[in-house]
């Protein structure tokens, strides 16, 4: 049975902790579209320390990249991944979610400086454990007018009651 695209936003909220499992293998949410910029690379290359000129250094990139402009790539498995999926998939009764952590990440497509990008959720996964639930997200990063996404990633967490 195929699923309906829907492009517009949306997210999804759970009532109980255990309800998360009638969403296994469909998509939950689309977030909004949000311009990368440079200061955002920037302060994510600043605190991670992640000064790669490839990402912070518009010169350098002019002179020597084939994108001739700084691209964003750690940033949205660090930054946007949890950001998305905590504004799509949203709990009425929680104590504490944890990030587990990210698996299978790629890189799809080079994002450049100022390009819109959101991203598309759907449930993996889930498990109850002890007074909670861990499961994983995958999110597809959609960059704005390009068919190849700029990342696809599997987002790991972590809910409590």
């Amino acid at each position: 049975m195929s699923q309906l695209i829907i492009n517009k936003p949306y997210s999804t909220e759970i009532n109980q902790l255990s309800d998360l499992k009638k969403y296994v293998n469909k998509e939950i949410g689309l977030s909004e579209w949000i311009t990368i910029t440079q200061e955002q690379i920037n302060s994510f290359g600043k605190i991670t320390d992640d000064n790669q000129w490839i990402h912070i250094n518009p010169e350098l990139c002019e002179k020597f990249s084939p994108y001739k402009t700084p691209v964003a790539h750690g940033f949205f498995v660090l930054s946007l991944a949890p950001k998305f999926c905590y504004e799509i998939l949203k709990f009425k009764k929680l104590s504490m979610a944890v990030n587990y952590g990210c698996d299978k990440v790629r890189f799809m497509s080079p994002t450049k400086v100022n390009s819109l990008i959101r991203g598309r959720i759907s449930l993996i996964s889930c498990e109850e454990i002890e007074r909670g639930i861990k499961y994983k997200l995958n999110i597809i990063f959609e960059l704005k007018d390009q068919e190849k996404p700029a990342c696809v990633a599997e987002f790991i967490s972590i809910a409590y009651n």
